[in-house]
């Protein structure tokens, strides 16, 4: 299994709106970024993600699973964008903000740190796991 975290605007797209999906789940849509699509071709069913809310949150909210794998974007006629479909799988006991990951030297290399800007990024097995302790659940 790989880790992942998927950046949406609240107001465009949140965990509530996620949640409300269901198992059914939802399009991760909308991607205009060859290195965002790129990842979404690498991702498998299973995979879990962190759910990021970005602009005014900036925070992590909740983790979901990819349930399909990456096909044709259903929001374009171009071919050349793909993405996955997402479900929620649980709620962050506690969000864990930006200023938080930023903070904690051991996520310095995290991409969310370095490219903050990109909305679907990889996130390591250890990053996975010091995000999960400081939300405090167990991912």
């Amino acid at each position: 299994m790989r880790y992942w975290l998927f950046k949406s605007e609240p107001s465009t797209w949140s965990w509530d709106d996620q949640v409300a999906k269901g198992d059914a789940g939802e399009e991760w849509d909308g991607v205009r970024n060859y290195q965002a699509r790129n990842m979404m071709r690498e991702m498998s069913v299973g995979d879990r993600g962190f759910f990021y809310h970005s602009q005014s949150e900036k925070a992590l909210v909740g983790i979901v699973e990819v349930i399909a794998e990456a096909h044709p974007d259903s929001t374009t006629d171009d071919q050349r964008w793909e993405c996955v479909d997402i479900k929620a799988v649980a709620p962050l006991p506690k969000p864990v903000t930006l200023d938080e990951i930023k903070a904690d030297d051991r996520l310095a290399d995290m991409a969310l740190v370095r490219n903050p800007r990109l909305s679907v990024q990889p996130v390591t097995e250890a990053e996975w796991r010091i995000l999960c302790e400081k939300a405090g659940c167990s991912g």
